[in-house]
C-alpha cells in the first residue's frame, strides 16, 4: 500500500495540548466557537468560565427541559437583525426536521438543545460533588419510566426529555471516582472526534465511501506498529469492535497461516489444534475458539505464578504433552496486562518457546498495550515485537472514548488471504484509485464503525509525550494508593509487591474479622465484605470499584486506574469511604 506521506497527517511527539490556564487563550478560543456556533459556543463557554449557574441535578419522573430556545436564523444578513421565533417542541415532530422543507432552523434549535443537555453532563461528570451513579434497581426504573416503543411518534419535547432521563441514570464514566472498569475517562477531543464520526455516518470498507478515514486507519496502526517495534511499521490490522474481537481475529489468522485450506474445507480438514494462554488471561481466547470450531477444550490454561504471570516451564510442558497425543500446537496468546492482577507475561520467554516450536504468538496487550507509550514503563513488554500478532485496545490506558481496539499483524497480507471474498460489488478491480485503500474485505465485518477519528484525533492533540504523561500519571497513582494502604490497619495485599500497572487488588477486613483467626469461618465472612461495601458505594453514589474472586482467593477489589482526571486527593477519598462504609460489617 502506498504511503499517504506526512505533514497533515502524520503524528507528532510534541505535546501539542493548549494551555487551559491562559485566560487570553481560552477567550480567544470563546470568541471563535461564538463566531462559529452561536448559541452552542455561548453555553459552552458560560458553563466553562462561570457566566452561568452550575447545573443542577433535575429530580422527578419527568426531568424539566431547559428554557426553550430562539431558533437559530437562517438568514444571508451579517449580522441578522430579524427576529428569531421562539420553538415549542411540544408542537414539533421529526418529520419537521431535516430533510424536511424549511427544517433548517427547526433542526439546529433542536440540536443546540441537545448539545446543551450534553455539554452539562460532561461538566457535570467532572464535578466531584455530583454522584457518580444514581442507582435504581431494574424494577424501579421499568416503573418509574415509560420505556415502551409504541406504534405513533412522540414529539420532540418529550424526544428530549428521553435525553435528560437517559444522561441522568447514566454512570458518569468520566467521573474522577469512577474506578470500575478498565476504561474510564472522557477525554474532550476525543468526544469531539466522536461527535462528528456518528456525523459523517460512513462505512469502512471502500476509499470511495470513506476516503479520509481509510487513510488515517492506515496512519494510525503503521505508527502504533513502529512503536511495537516492527521495521518501518511493517505489517497489517484493523479496528474491531472490541478485544474480545480483536484476539478472535488472531485465532483465525493463526490457523490460516498453519492450515490455509481451513477456509474452504474447514475443521474437518485440519487436526485437532491446540491454543496455549495463561490461567488469567481473559475469557475471549476460549470464546473465541468456540466460535471458531476449534473448542473449549482446546484451549490449554498455563500456570501462573503467584503475581499472575504465566510459566514458561509449563507452557513448554504443555506443548510437549499436546504434540504427544498427536495434536497440533497452533497458537501460544501471552497477555500483556491481565484484566485482575495487570499482570505481564514473561514475552521474551514465551517467544523463545514459540521459535523452538514454531507456533504462532499472539499477545493480548489490550489492557497494557498503552504503557508502550511511557519510555518508563514500556520494559514491562520486552518482547512485544516477537510476536505474529497484538491486540491494543486505546479505549483502555489510553482514554480514547468506547470503542476502540486494534489488531497488528506483523505479516502483511495475511489478514486480506485469510478473509476475503471479493464481493464484486463492493470491491469492483477496475476502480480508478489504488485498490489496495479498499480494505474491507480483509475483516469479518462488512458493515464497520469508524473508531480511528477519535483516536488520531487525540493523538494530534496530545502528542505522544501527552499520552505517555497520562500513563504515567496513572501508574504513580496506583503506587501512591498501595503505598498508602501495604501496611495500613484493615488492608491486606492480595499479593506482594508493588504493581506493575495500575491494578491494586487487596481486601479491607473490617475491625469484626482482624482478631479472627485465618481459617475458613474468616474467609467465609471476609468474602462478604467486598460485595456489601460495593453495593453501598453504589446506593450513595460516591464511588465504584469492582471486586471479584479468583482461584482460591475470596472477593477481593480490585482497584484500577484509566482516568487522568483522578488524583491523590481522590485515591485518599476512596480509602476513607471503603472504611466509612465497611467499617460495621
Amino acid at each position: 500500500m502506498a504511503s499517504p506521506g506526512s505533514g497533515f497527517w502524520s503524528f507528532g511527539t510534541e505535546d501539542g495540548s493548549g494551555d487551559p490556564e491562559n485566560p487570553g487563550t481560552a477567550r480567544a478560543w470563546c470568541q471563535v466557537a461564538q463566531k462559529f456556533t452561536g448559541g452552542i459556543g455561548n453555553k459552552l463557554c458560560a458553563l466553562l468560565y462561570g457566566d452561568t449557574e452550575k447545573p443542577a441535578d433535575s429530580g422527578g419522573n419527568q426531568p424539566s427541559r431547559a428554557p426553550a430556545r430562539k431558533a437559530a436564523c437562517a438568514c444571508d444578513q451579517k449580522p441578522c437583525s430579524c427576529p428569531k421565533a421562539d420553538v415549542n417542541y411540544a408542537f414539533l415532530h421529526a418529520t419537521d426536521l431535516l430533510p424536511a422543507f424549511g427544517g433548517e432552523r427547526p433542526t439546529l434549535a433542536f440540536l443546540q438543545e441537545v448539545v446543551d443537555i450534553l455539554l452539562q453532563y460532561v461538566v457535570k461528570s467532572f464535578d466531584r460533588s455530583t454522584k457518580v451513579i444514581d442507582f435504581h434497581y431494574p424494577n424501579e426504573l421499568l416503573q418509574e419510566y415509560n420505556w415502551e416503543l409504541a406504534e405513533h411518534p412522540q414529539n420532540l419535547e418529550e424526544i428530549l426529555m428521553h435525553c435528560q432521563t437517559t444522561l441522568k441514570y447514566a454512570i458518569k464514566t468520566g467521573h474522577p471516582r469512577y474506578f470500575n472498569q478498565l476504561s474510564t475517562g472522557l477525554d474532550m477531543v476525543g468526544l469531539a472526534a466522536d461527535w462528528l464520526t456518528s456525523t459523517a455516518n460512513t462505512n469502512m470498507f471502500t476509499y470511495e465511501i470513506a476516503p479520509v478515514f481509510v487513510l488515517l486507519e492506515y496512519v494510525t496502526l503503521k505508527k502504533m506498529r513502529e512503536i511495537i517495534g516492527w521495521p518501518g511499521g511493517s505489517g497489517d490490522g484493523i479496528f474491531s469492535p472490541g478485544g474480545a474481537i480483536s484476539n478472535m481475529y488472531a485465532m483465525l489468522i493463526a490457523r490460516f497461516k498453519m492450515f490455509p485450506e481451513v477456509k474452504e474445507k474447514g475443521m474437518a480438514a485440519v487436526p485437532r489444534l491446540i491454543a496455549f494462554t495463561s490461567e488469567h488471561s481473559h475469557f475471549s481466547l476460549k470464546k473465541g475458539a468456540a466460535a471458531l470450531g476449534i473448542g473449549t477444550d482446546s484451549v490449554i490454561l498455563i500456570k501462573c505464578d503467584e503475581r499472575g504471570k504465566m510459566i514458561p516451564s509449563d507452557l513448554e510442558r504443555r506443548i510437549l504433552e499436546a504434540k504427544q497425543k498427536g495434536f497440533v500446537p497452533f497458537l501460544v496468546s501471552a497477555t500483556a496486562g491481565t484484566t485482575v492482577y495487570g499482570a505481564f507475561d514473561p514475552l521474551l520467554a514465551v517467544a523463545d518457546i514459540c521459535k523452538k516450536y514454531k507456533i504462532w504468538m499472539h499477545v493480548d496487550a489490550a489492557w497494557g498495550g498503552g504503557l508502550l507509550m511511557s519510555r518508563k514503563h514500556k520494559w514491562k513488554l520486552s518482547g512485544v515485537e516477537r510476536a505474529n500478532s497484538v491486540t491494543w485496545n486505546p479505549h483502555k490506558m489510553m482514554g480514547v472514548p468506547l470503542q476502540c481496539s486494534a489488531l497488528l499483524v506483523r505479516e502483511e497480507g495475511l489478514m486480506q488471504s485469510c478473509n476475503q471474498m471479493h464481493a464484486s460489488y463492493l470491491f469492483q478491480q477496475d476502480k480508478h484509485y489504488d485498490l489496495s485503500y479498499d480494505t474491507g474485505d480483509k475483516a469479518l465485518q462488512c458493515g464497520r464503525h469508524v473508531d480511528v477519528f477519535k483516536l488520531w484525533l487525540m493523538w494530534r492533540a496530545k502528542g505522544t509525550a501527552g499520552f505517555e504523561a497520562h500513563i504515567d500519571k496513572c501508574l504513580e497513582l496506583a503506587e501512591y494508593l498501595y503505598n498508602i494502604i501495604k501496611n495500613r490497619e484493615g488492608y491486606e495485599m492480595v499479593f506482594d509487591g508493588k504493581p506493575q500497572h495500575t491494578n491494586v487488588c487487596f481486601w479491607y477486613v473490617p475491625p469484626s474479622l482482624r482478631v479472627l483467626d485465618d481459617n475458613e469461618e474468616r474467609m467465609s465472612r471476609l468474602s462478604k465484605v467486598a460485595p456489601v461495601i460495593k453495593a453501598r458505594m453504589m446506593e450513595y453514589g460516591t464511588t465504584m470499584v469492582s471486586y471479584q474472586p479468583l482461584g482460591d482467593k475470596v472477593n477481593f477489589f480490585r482497584m484500577v486506574i484509566s482516568n487522568p482526571a483522578a488524583t491523590h486527593q481522590d485515591i485518599d477519598f476512596l480509602i476513607e469511604e471503603i472504611e466509612r462504609l465497611g467499617q460495621d460489617l
